[in-house]
């Protein structure tokens, strides 16, 4: 299990990286175009807050202490990657990159950070932190 949890935000990192290539309707789009758009937006709230977290899980399973600094790196790694995926669909003429869609990504970067921060390090969301714990033991 815990080769899977290294493996998964390398997984994803590919995910993200071939889907940025492709058309944003390529996958699904919804018939009214203000709600496609709406949730597609959106999405940008979580997909790289999902590799944060991720990354987290990747190294709460290695041999050494998972530290605030590493958290914070996790988080900067995160919201980097989301800089470089908004370059690379700055170079495909069906795909759009802006400074807002990076807001968005860190944004759901620092919300994450902000609940695991508190369950690994300052003693809140003891539920989080318990489940944190149980992937620590892999």
């Amino acid at each position: 299990m815990k080769y899977v949890l290294r493996l998964l935000p390398v997984a994803y990192m590919a995910v993200i990286w071939i889907m940025s290539s492709l058309p944003s309707n390529h996958f699904v789009e919804l018939p009214d175009s203000e709600i496609d758009r709406f949730i597609k937006e959106s999405l940008h709230l979580i997909e790289f807050a999902i590799l944060y977290v991720l990354l987290v899980l990747a190294f709460l399973t290695g041999k050494s202490d998972f530290t605030a600094r590493l958290n914070v790196l996790c988080a900067f790694w995160a919201g980097l990657y989301g800089l470089a995926d908004e370059i690379h669909q700055s170079f495909y003429p069906y795909r759009s990159a802006s400074w807002f869609d990076l807001v968005k990504d860190v944004t759901g970067i620092l919300v994450c950070f902000y609940f695991i921060r508190g369950a690994l390090f300052k003693g809140r969301f003891v539920k989080l932190g318990k489940v944190l714990g149980i992937v620590r033991r892999f």
